[in-house]
């Protein structure tokens, strides 16, 4: 989870939320705040031509507040090699009883595999349930580690696959039990020494650290055996011996390994539906730790800061999953909830942009000429420069301040330039042009969408109307909305032709009279969604 508390617009952003983020992460840094703007979807070309003109960084761009592996503190137990013998994993329950497992990682800390309690107190309990102890496939550098011991002849690499015995038998005995291939656990006894290299055994372990004659060692030789010598005697030997077993052996191979990137609900889900105590955690392939069921547990929330909107429609995905601290808008109130008293400003003005910098000369901040000229840009593109019905005084009178904090010389040209880049019918896809600016709410119990884009050449428009609701239906259908509705605003002329998609529309009709043709409403005066659109199809909505 991003450590720095998120100052973020709405979904499908605009100018002014992309503006008013990155002036409100500024005043909260130079409150000493760490604050990060960040983006709920990518920039329009009106948005991308003010960030370059002012030469201000994109926000971070976050496509969801959904908690992730990434957000919990992995554990970080101690790792193993697949070689390393179960008297080092024994050792290490021991030392950390607090594990339930370990991860067994290759030489490029791949996983291995998983090694538990549970899989140590199953090899003791073959162990006993057998008649004579057996390994299975491991080489003698194991038992050489093991018994601490001292190689006195042979290649300690060499692999043993058979059962070890005890030389505590007359020799006429030992030639009936022992076979080749087998492991002899002797004392000091030079001709039981020699009887088991005589039958064919791979190595001998010479207990108390007893010495072995160069007879023996000659014969051991010509054998290719290994004789080990330890200092321990016959008994402990003996129990230490099954210790030697690697890990390899002992592991569960196949484990459910999780990504840093994967979402805590996935990660939950998965756990319910195996039996381990703890998973690994990879990166690319290299692991990172392990996560065990306490990830059941809240994880800490992301901390944002919503400017521009208060609607869970038209928040970033997984807000209900971050902790709100503050929310500066000039929209009507939507219906989020959070779970403590949080700041709110929330002011009837025409951008949110307004409120920002209002808000930065309250605290006596001094403002860059860079964020003065995006605010700017943002009251301007808000108020389709001071046009819209919701432009109040104190737009303009904060304009003017921030144009001549940002030292623009002529701000009607700039500002006209702004508008054009917001209109740009021809540069635009179809898909892109009815989803510009689009934001979903929640009206009597209907799912509708309003998209905006402000236009200079009207007549264009009309001439890619059929285009435009095809892909206006095709938006309404994708997204499962009951009516799906684009202003094609007309900055020059003030007014807007209003595209509608959806079976019934009866409401709109209500709400704005007849068509001017199927699906076109012709609104003369309307510039504004949430002052001259919401309203009226809320009201009747109510009524029908």
């Amino acid at each position: 989870m991003n450590k720095s508390v998120l100052v973020i617009g709405h979904r499908n952003p605009d100018t002014d939320s992309i503006c008013a983020a990155i002036g409100y992460a500024f005043m909260k840094q130079q409150l000493g705040v760490e604050a990060t703007a960040a983006r709920a979807g990518k920039l329009n070309p009106e948005t991308r031509f003010v960030l370059d003109y002012f030469k201000v960084p994109d926000p971070v761009l976050v496509h969801d507040l959904y908690p992730a592996l990434s957000d919990v503190a992995l554990l970080q137990p101690p790792t193993l090699n697949p070689e390393d013998t179960l008297r080092t994993l024994s050792k290490l329950f021991v030392e950390h009883p607090h594990l339930k497992s370990l991860p067994v990682l290759d030489e490029a800390r791949h996983i291995a595999g998983v090694v538990t309690g549970s899989d140590v107190a199953r090899r003791y309990y073959n162990e006993l349930a057998q008649q004579e102890p057996e390994t299975e496939d491991m080489d003698f550098r194991c038992i050489l580690d093991t018994l601490e011991g001292r190689l006195l002849c042979g290649d300690v690499n060499k692999h043993f696959h058979g059962r070890f015995y005890i030389a505590a038998l007359q020799l006429d005995r030992m030639h009936q039990v022992i076979k080749p291939g087998n492991l002899l656990i002797v004392g000091d006894r030079e001709e039981a020494q020699l009887a088991g290299l005589e039958a064919g055994m791979v190595g001998l372990v010479v207990t108390y650290g007893s010495p072995v004659s160069e007879k023996v060692l000659t014969l051991a030789r010509a054998k290719g055996a290994v004789i080990i010598s330890t200092n321990y005697d016959t008994y402990f030997t003996a129990r230490l011996i099954n210790q030697s077993v690697p890990v390899r052996l002992l592991m569960t191979p196949q484990v459910e390994c999780f990504k840093i990137t994967d979402m805590l609900t996935d990660v939950k889900e998965k756990m319910l539906s195996t039996q381990f105590a703890a998973y690994p955690v990879c990166e690319q392939g290299k692991y990172l730790g392990m996560v065990d069921r306490g990830v059941m547990l809240e994880p800490s929330r992301q901390e944002v800061i919503l400017v521009d909107h208060n609607e869970r429609s038209q928040a970033v995905e997984g807000v209900d999953e971050a902790r709100i601290l503050e929310i500066i808008d000039h929209h009507r109130l939507g219906g989020l909830t959070t779970g403590a008293p949080i700041f709110i400003r929330q002011e009837p003005v025409g951008s949110t942009s307004t409120i920002v910098a209002n808000l930065i000369w309250h605290r006596a901040i001094k403002m860059t000429p860079q964020i003065a000229g995006v605010l700017f840009a943002a009251i301007v593109s808000d108020t389709l420069y001071f046009r819209s019905p919701t432009t109040t005084k104190v737009d303009m009178d904060t304009a003017i301040k921030l144009e001549e904090l940002a030292g623009i010389k002529n701000p009607d040209d700039l500002a006209m330039e702004i508008l054009r880049h917001g209109s740009s019918l021809e540069t635009m896809s179809m898909t892109d042009l009815v989803r510009n600016d689009i934001k979903e709410f929640e009206l009597e119990g209907s799912k509708i969408s309003v998209s905006q884009l402000n236009i200079l050449d009207r007549a264009k428009a009309m001439e890619l109307l059929p285009q435009i609701m095809e892909a206006l239906e095709a938006l309404r259908k994708q997204e499962g909305y009951n009516l799906s509705l684009l202003m094609l605003t007309d900055i020059l002329s003030t007014a807007t032709d209003l595209a509608a998609a959806g079976p019934s529309q009866a409401a709109l009709r209500s709400a704005f009279g007849q068509p001017q043709q199927p699906g076109l409403y012709y609104l003369p005066g309307v510039m504004s969604r949430k002052r001259q659109i919401i309203p009226p199809l809320t009201e009747a909505l109510k009524n029908l």
